[in-house]
């Protein structure tokens, strides 16, 4: 026996090993594939204007939805039964909501066009390459950018703005606009609500 096929005897002899589908089990499995073809087929092929018909639909598979919010009909959502979007909340076209962990979404919050919510990654540390699920929380009244993305485990605080195609990776702080890869916080010099720029 190689050296390499040894380690991975050890790792599995000690409970480090992780059987194969054993994530999800059969019963959750066979939810996943039932919204998997609900998602692409009646709401992908939903009117444009249809969001409570989605709200509704993501609704019965168990995601926690507000009133008054918006939902393209191109926006991904992995795992609806992990959703929380809370009152007044708009989802833009091609959006990803990657929800093997939890997503939350406080009112009023915009999520642009293909933003990217990633709520999981692997633990690379480990043989297994083992699934985590790091939940996702955006706090009330910020804008998610164009092609953004957020990271696993990350906290969107209260009122950020996430420009377009920033990667955020850590936590944010309230009222702060965020720029780049990896994001971090800028000034913006803009004039105030009803003012004029000089």
């Amino acid at each position: 026996m190689d050296r390499d096929a040894s380690d991975n005897a050890a790792s599995a002899k000690a409970g480090d090993a992780t059987p194969i589908g054993s994530t999800w089990g059969a019963a959750g499995n066979l939810v996943r594939v039932i919204w998997m073809l609900v998602g692409r087929t009646l709401l992908r092929m939903s009117f444009e204007g249809a969001h409570g018909y989605r709200a509704w639909l993501l609704r019965r598979f168990g995601a926690k939805v507000g009133r008054g919010v918006e939902i393209a009909r191109s926006c991904r959502v992995e795992i609806p039964w992990t959703l929380d979007i809370r009152d007044g909340v708009r989802i833009g076209e091609r959006a990803i909501l990657y929800s093997l962990g939890t997503i939350t979404i406080g009112e009023g919050t915009v999520v642009s066009h293909f933003a990217h919510l990633c709520a999981g990654s692997h633990d690379y540390t480990k043989r297994t390459f083992d699934l985590t699920r790091p939940p996702i929380t955006i706090g009330a009244r910020c804008w998610i950018g164009p092609d953004a993305f957020v990271g696993p485990g990350v906290k969107v605080a209260d009122e950020t703005i996430i420009e377009a195609r920033a990667c955020v990776f850590k936590d944010t702080e309230a009222g702060k606009t965020y720029a780049g890869n990896p994001a971090k916080a800028v000034t913006i010099e803009a004039p105030r609500h009803g003012e004029e720029k000089t």
